[in-house]
This record gives structure tokens, sequence and C-alpha cells, in this order.
């Protein structure tokens, strides 16, 4: 899964639906990740491209217009819009953020599915599916939930899609005591009048590719343990036809003449998003057939980042999909995280117990947020925020480890040696460790960073800063200042070479703190390429003076949001 030998690479992040507000789960899951990814491999030097953007189609758009009583359009419109700037005030900046109800993106899909329908892996039946009477209407999957109908589950509040619970799939029609959500919103009684119709829909023929995914999955042992096992797990089982079409009016409809009153399913439209978007992105930049060789070059990248709950559609169903389609490569790296909660709960938007990035930043920068959901990151495992915690982290590692170092180093060079890195500097052998140390910690970041272990590289990140706290400890230059003035001057040289190192390789992670670092040494933004060049400072550059760069968090400032919390449980 490293890339590191790729030269071009595109990289994807799951598409938020726009129907309502990014809470920390969300960035956790897979923006963050993504947004390091990308900012890694510049900074290495590569042609980077960072797709993501709204899903507007599907019931969960139209269910919140229902309870809101406005047009599906007046919501994804809102979202979209929040869904953006949530994104950018956590300083993940993609390089087209698209919309999925679109004109265009209709043709894109349309066209997708006739070549799946010619080629012979759509196929039209007759089946089943949930009807209220109540409502006098097929219900979409995400209009009806029940008791999860695996035997090995049995969650209650399963969706007539996935289980969140198990993230398997699920058969609305197979659902326990199911309810008409449509009805339940509408203060009416949601059962009792639910029944199983038959309607004609077109299905995909996904089992016809399961040699092709079994080689796929075969083809990465590197992925992370928790996709390879579930993915593995329903080729194991058999995989089955998917119904790709419902009884909507909201969403893209099916380019067949019979199709008349039938929009595809939201799962299959949805990824194919990422191909249209970069269509878009290309177009925008006068060079529209370059979308090609990201999605039909092997020689580049893709890597799609994603949460849990995805796994499914981007491990196993949208690679039957492109390999159904006959034109397009597959991807070389399915990134997921598992799941995170909060305060030792399951996050729960319909009960408003979350973290909304919103309401997060209106009280703190993004930076702290970011270094602690990339610390706890549920990579392996499911995590947990916490608030205190979060104050813990920021105070003791960004304030009194990283930003310490950073600080007194310049803060004593701006003060003894005239705002100028030290002339006429002897660097001792604890001072040439430290340097040699440097190069061996880009190293390992490199590796650590390429094959997407992000936990890892920041704890790696944080022993180069301890460090360097230890370094400055040992050789004491508010000593040597007066009895060996080369010696502290190789000390405070050393110093600042850690310090440029550290605000390079903290980029990924603290995009804003990297930024005022280069700013404090007086050195320019970061660039292509930034990583793996030699150090810019020399005996006498200038340097500016320098500020407390992450602020303590005091109990006064996490304790309403704790309270908040603690009213939501």
């Amino acid at each position: 899964m490293d890339l590191t030998d790729k030269t071009r690479i595109l990289i994807t992040a799951a598409l938020p639906y726009a129907n309502g507000r990014l809470h920390i789960g969300h960035i956790a899951g897979a923006y963050l990740p993504a947004d390091e990814a990308v900012r890694f491999f510049r900074l290495r030097g590569k042609e980077v491209h960072f797709v993501c953007g709204s899903d507007e189609n599907g019931a969960p758009i139209t269910f919140t217009a229902l309870k809101e009583g406005v047009s599906p359009q007046d919501i994804v419109d809102r979202y979209h819009r929040l869904l953006g700037e949530a994104f950018a005030g956590m300083g993940i900046r993609f390089d087209v953020y698209g919309r999925t109800h679109t004109p265009n993106h209709d043709r894109v899909t349309q066209d997708f599915f006739l070549r799946l329908y010619e080629r012979g892996h759509i196929v039209k039946k007759t089946g089943e599916q949930v009807y209220c009477l109540a409502c006098r209407r097929f219900l979409p999957d995400r209009y009806i939930e029940g008791i999860c109908h695996h035997p090995d589950c049995r969650a209650p509040g399963a969706r007539g899609d996935q289980c969140e619970k198990c993230g398997r799939p699920v058969d609305a029609t197979r659902l326990i005591d199911p309810e008409c959500m449509i009805c339940k919103t509408l203060g009416r009684e949601a059962r009792g009048h639910i029944e199983i119709r038959a309607t004609e829909h077109w299905f995909f023929q996904l089992e016809g590719f399961s040699g092709r995914l079994r080689e796929y999955l075969d083809a990465h042992p590197e992925w992370r343990e928790s996709v390879k096992r579930f993915s593995y797990g329903l080729l194991d089982q058999g995989l089955k036809e998917r119904g790709i079409t419902r009884d909507m009016d909201w969403g893209v409809p099916v380019p067949l003449p019979e199709g008349e009153g039938k929009v595809l399913y939201v799962w299959f439209d949805a990824p194919i998003g990422y191909i249209t978007f970069t269509r878009e992105y290309f177009e925008s930049k006068g060079i529209p057939g370059a979308w090609k060789d990201f999605w039909g070059d092997p020689a580049a990248g893709l890597v799609h980042f994603i949460g849990k709950d995805n796994t499914v559609f981007h491990a196993v169903i949208f690679p039957g999909m492109l390999a159904a389609h006959g034109d397009y490569r597959l991807a070389d790296a399915v990134v997921a995280n598992e799941f995170l909660n909060l305060e030792g709960d399951k996050i729960s938007t319909s009960r408003d117990y979350a973290v909304w990035v919103d309401e997060y930043l209106a009280s703190f920068p993004a930076d702290p947020l970011r270094y602690y959901l990339t610390a706890i990151a549920p990579e392996t495992a499911d995590a947990d925020f916490a608030w205190k915690q979060f104050q813990q982290r920021n105070n003791g590692e960004l304030a009194d480890n990283l930003g310490n170092f950073i600080q007194r180093t310049l803060a004593f060079c701006n003060k003894y040696f005239a705002g100028r890195a030290p002339e006429g500097a002897e660097i001792g052998p604890a001072g040439r460790a430290l340097l040699g140390e440097i190069g061996e910690a880009r190293r390992e970041l490199s590796g650590l960073l390429g094959s997407f272990r992000f936990k890892a590289a920041l704890e790696r990140l944080m022993r180069l800063s301890q460090r360097g706290n230890q370094y400055f400890a040992e050789e004491e230059p508010w000593k040597s200042r007066r009895s060996d003035p080369a010696a502290c001057a190789g000390t405070m040289f050393v110093g600042l070479k850690l310090v440029e190192a550290l605000g390079i390789f903290m980029a990924p992670f603290l995009p804003e703190a990297a930024e005022r670092v280069r700013e404090f040494l007086n050195l320019p933004p970061l660039g292509p390429g930034d990583w793996d060049a030699p150090s810019r400072l020399e005996g006498g550059h200038p340097l500016r003076e320098s500020r407390v760069l992450f602020p303590k968090l005091e109990d006064s400032a996490i304790q309403p949001h704790i309270d908040k919390l603690a009213k939501k449980r």
C-alpha cells in the first residue's frame, strides 16, 4: 500500500450526505486521514489531486426534507454549503468538491449504467419491495427500520439497506417488526400496515465478479486487517445480485424507456461521483482528457479513504461495478477507519449527542482537534473522544512538548543571537547525533505516512520533539552562553535545524502551526519537494519574532461542551 513510487496520485474521500452537519466521527473516519495523506504526498513532490463532493441523491435527502417540510433541493443547497464551510474550517482542502444532484453527474452515471446493461451485467426482474398501505407507496430502504434479520445480530434500528451494528447489507423485506419512517415522522402508527409487494427493478449481477474481486483482495495483503476481514467475509458468504433502482422521484433517472418513475439507488450513483468530479476538475483546468490518466492507467495511484460503514461499497461493490464496466482500473488502496465513540457512548445525531465541527470551531482552532483525532485514530479498533483527554493532550503534548521546544529555541535565539541563526557554531557529538536523528525520523515518517499509519507517524513526530527538549535541557545553553559561546551557538544552531524539520514533519497533521513555524523561521511557505529538501538555514539567517503555537486550554473552555453532552445522554 506504499505509494511512494507513484509520481501521480488521485485521492478520494467518501461523499458525505448533504442532509446534516459534520461531526468529529466523520472527520476522524475518512476526511482527516485523507487530507494528511494528500499533504504528505505533495510535500514529497508528487502530483496529487484530492476529490470529494456532496452526496445529494437518495432517500436520506428526501427523508430530511419530509421531516423539515421543505423541498429536497432546499436541503442539499443548505448542507452543501455547510459541509464546505466545515471542511475548510478544519483545514481539509479538496481540489474539487462537487455535487451529485446535477445534470452532468446524471449523464456520467447513466452512461455507466447503460454500459453495464448492454454488457448483460444489469438485468430487469420482478422483485419484492416494502409497501406502506397508509402512505400508498413503495418505501425506499431508508424509509423503513426494524430488527436486523441476521441471526447473530438482531439489533434494533437496522435500516432497510444496512445494519449499523453488524455492518452487513440488509434485505428490507426481511426486517423483523418493520416500521414506516414516513408514518413515524408524521405521527401516525408506523407498524401494522406494511406489506411486501411485487415491483419491477434492475439488478446488478455482482455475484458474477466474485472471482475477480477475490483476486483483487489477494493482490493487496497490505490493506488494513478490518477491510480484508470484512470483504473476504462477504465473498465467503457468497455475493448476491444487488438491486440498483428504487421507486422515487429524486435521484438519477433510470435511462431506459421502461424506467419512468424510477431512479438509480444512491449506493450505485454515489461512488461514480468520484469519476464525475475528477472529470469536472480536469475540464475546469482545460485538460478534459487528463481524468483518464487516473481512472484508466495503473501507473498512477488511486486511493479511497472511507469510514467503516462504507467498506462494503468501496472494497466489494464499487470494484465489482468498475470491473463490469471494463474501462476503469481498481483502487490501489481502500483505507477505512473504525468508529469513533464519544465519552464512552456512541455518537447519535438523532439525539444531538455529538461534537459538531461548526460548534467546535466556534470555540477552538482546528489544529488541536486534528492532533487529538490522529492521536486516538480508530485505525484498527473503535476509539473514544473525551473532552478531558483532549484538554490534557493539548496541554501536555502540543503545548508542553512540541510547542515548548519550538518556542524556547526561537525565543533564545531572538534574545541572545540578535534574532539570527547563530554563526561560528561548534557542533558537538550530541548535536551531530541529533542531526542524524532528524534524517532517521524523516525516513521512518515517510514509511509510516506512505503506508497510511498516521497514528504511529504522529507518535514518531512527538518523540523527535521530545528528544529536542531533552537535548536543550542536557546542553544547558543558558550556561554555555557565558562559559562557551561557540558551544552555545552550536546547541542553538542544531535546535533551529530541528525546529525547521519539525515544521515540515508536522505539516500533514498541523498545517496552521506548520505555516507559523515557517513564518517564525523567515522561510517561504512549504511547497512540493520540501519534505526531502536540504535545510535552508545557515548561520546569520534572520529570524522573526515567535509566538505561542499552542495555547493551553483551561477547564472553563471545555466544561460547557462536557455539560452539553451530559444533558443528551
